[in-house]
């Protein structure tokens, strides 16, 4: 699977409102190019928006699949 960095982005909008995006990137065996995502919704802070960036990014990571008892 292999570990991997998620980068959030708050970038201002002209009325002064955030967009929440975010780049996945793997750190070991890929081939260095990020994933990324912006999503539409604009958010009133910057925190709220970095939360939602972070949450995006773990839901792009693979989860680890349960060992077989």
């Amino acid at each position: 699977m292999g570990q991997y960095v998620v980068l959030p982005s708050t970038p201002s909008t002209d009325c002064g409102r955030f967009r929440a995006a975010v780049a996945v990137r793997r750190i070991q065996g890929g081939d260095g190019s990020p994933r990324t995502l912006a999503l539409d919704k604009t958010f009133s802070s910057r925190e709220a928006a970095k939360i939602i960036a972070v949450t995006q990014g773990w839901f792009q990571t693979p989860m680890p699949t349960a060992a077989a008892f």
